[in-house]
């Protein structure tokens, strides 16, 4: 069988690794033309997305291109500490979470999938699909290429050009009145294995220590309009300097700040009416945009529990159906956990007294089994592929390669 994949991010590269583990033959198009290089800021990776990516084979690749974070701390924005937890885990459990730059995540995966025997193609942007009377799906892209597959697997982010053509009553991504802003700063003392979780007046505020005598941060900023485009740096820098002009440690690291990246509007999706037919499939942000540190994590499960399913039943048809039953649940309370999330950080003056008051409380007496359900979640193992029928093609096992459209 083989497979097309949209998208050669998180998502994308994952499905592939994970279909090629199966012996298919599969295609990954990325419509950018150079999709490497060290895009966006930092995002962190709980147990339940590190224990796929030991399933695949890429775990100890990948926490070698990031930080180990054992803990997190919750702070106010006065400084007062209002929890000190495991990181994206359970107690006890020696799965720390990893925190590293997006680029460097999406490069282990992209190279690993390649190496499984995936071809990627760059340059090619998806226009119209297709089933074809004889079975399967034709794929056309804007320049002209067409290609066929026994399935098409949406992972083309919450843009997705695949949901617009599966689903063309799908909700658009709307704006969710909150923008990440994101850089590193020099010189400000930071334990390491800490991330750090500021509830500021000026929107939540997260750092930890990083090689080299670095900081990473990020803040989220509520707003009721996206980020103006075309300020320079400096201009952005000071903006955030003014709203986190009341809190200590917020304040130092922005006046540290020797690198800022673009900021970046988060959105939010409605429900999405279709995510598969009998040849179709929508996978991560393409089908659930998620955040609350979830949404790399979130990718990786449905990219394992895709291919468990396509190794179990006994058609494409039936593992799409196998594939959503699996995924809905968790995903529907992910996306209630991502929105509560988001809520939190835009709360006004009251909301974050009250949150002051009441958390250390919480914490201590409900975070462990609150948040059990979504750390403890383990997808399984792959299934040893499949040997091939006589005469049927297995495509480049040890090695695939990369081609520009």
């Amino acid at each position: 069988m083989n497979v097309i994949v949209i998208g050669a991010g998180v998502a994308g590269a994952a499905t592939a690794i994970a279909l090629r583990r199966l012996g298919l033959e599969v295609t990954v198009y990325e419509a950018y033309a150079e999709p490497a290089g060290q895009v966006g800021s930092f995002l962190s990776l709980a147990s339940n997305g590190l224990r796929v990516l030991r399933s695949l084979g890429v775990l100890e690749e990948v926490q070698r291109a990031g930080i180990d974070v054992p803990r997190q701390r919750m702070w106010s924005g006065s400084g007062k500490l209002l929890g000190d937890v495991p990181r994206g885990r359970p107690g006890g459990d020696a799965l720390h979470s990893v925190t590293l730059m997006r680029g460097a995540l999406v490069e282990v995966l992209r190279a690993e999938a390649v190496a499984a025997g995936a071809v990627v193609v760059t340059g090619e942007r998806l226009v119209d699909v297709t089933t074809v009377e004889e079975g399967g799906v034709r794929a056309e892209f804007a320049s002209g290429r067409t290609a066929r597959a026994s399935l098409l697997v949406g992972a083309d982010g919450i843009w997705s050009a695949t949901r617009t053509l599966l689903a063309p009553h799908a909700p658009t991504p709307e704006y969710a009145g909150l923008y990440s802003i994101s850089g590193v700063a020099e010189g400000i003392e930071t334990p390491p294995g800490v991330f750090n979780l500021t509830f500021a007046r000026g929107g939540a505020f997260l750092h930890l220590a990083a090689p080299g005598d670095r900081v990473w941060w990020s803040a989220q900023v509520p707003g009721a309009t996206e980020p103006e485009p075309g300020l320079t740096d400096e201009e952005r820098l000071q903006h955030l300097a003014g709203l986190y002009r009341h809190d200590q440690v917020p304040s130092a690291i922005l006046a540290a700040t020797t690198a800022l990246h673009r900021p970046t509007p988060m959105h939010r999706l409605g429900a999405v009416p279709v995510r598969h037919d009998d040849r179709i499939v929508l996978i991560g942000d393409a089908a659930h945009p998620v955040g609350a540190g979830q949404g790399a994590s979130m990718a990786l499960e449905d990219a394992l529990v895709l291919a468990r399913s396509l190794a179990a039943e006994p058609s494409v048809a039936a593992a799409l159906a196998a594939y959503e039953a699996t995924r809905s649940a968790r995903v529907a309370t992910m996306v209630k956990a991502s929105s509560d999330n988001r809520d939190a950080k835009t709360a006004g003056p009251l909301a974050r007294r009250m949150r002051d008051l009441v958390m250390p409380l919480g914490i201590r007496l409900f975070y462990a089994r609150a948040t059990a359900w979504l750390y403890t979640h383990d997808c399984g193992e792959l299934p040893a592929a499949r040997p091939a029928a006589d005469g049927q093609r297995r495509s480049g096992a040890s090695g695939g390669h990369w081609v520009s459209g």
